[in-house]
């Protein structure tokens, strides 16, 4: 039991320096408003456990972005339809999407999902460096981030 207790306090202190902290929380609420709903969760776990970022905070941050990650579908689309248009007549029917043949439907919605994913990232790379920025100045007034700073 006590073993279980100090690998959860290992786990939680994990990647709490103000820079490490800061990145966290950048990179969790940026993919959390990836514009593919069920994505984010999985690959937040996946960059954690693969950089040693923490868990609970790069979660956190997600869950915290979730809202938005609705809200922002369709001005990614957008976006992204901006910046790479996939030919003509491409526009988006929701009518003709419902008379359309499953692969139609499939392709149309595979083609706006790549829209969406290259709006979304157009504007994570610089969000999370911004956001990583301005965060670590806030984060080095937490006093238990603060303390974890002079302890590495």
């Amino acid at each position: 039991m006590k073993s279980m207790q100090r690998k959860a306090a290992v786990w939680m202190r994990q990647g709490i320096s103000p820079q490490r902290l800061a990145l966290t929380l950048a990179l969790g609420f940026a993919i959390g408003c990836i514009p593919v709903v069920g994505i984010p969760t999985f690959l937040c776990a996946a960059l954690a456990l693969m950089l040693g970022l923490n868990l609970p905070a790069i979660q956190a941050a997600n869950y915290a972005a979730m809202p938005l990650q609705l809200l922002l579908i369709v001005p990614f689309v957008h976006l992204g339809g901006r910046i790479y248009a996939f030919g003509p007549g491409q526009s988006f029917d929701a009518r003709a999407l419902l008379h359309s043949s499953l692969t139609a439907t499939v392709s149309q919605m595979g083609g706006l999902a790549g829209r969406a994913l290259l709006g979304w990232l157009l504007i994570a790379i610089p969000a999370v460096a911004l956001m990583t920025v301005l965060l670590i100045p806030l984060l080095r007034r937490v006093p238990a981030v603060a303390a974890a700073e002079s302890a590495d």
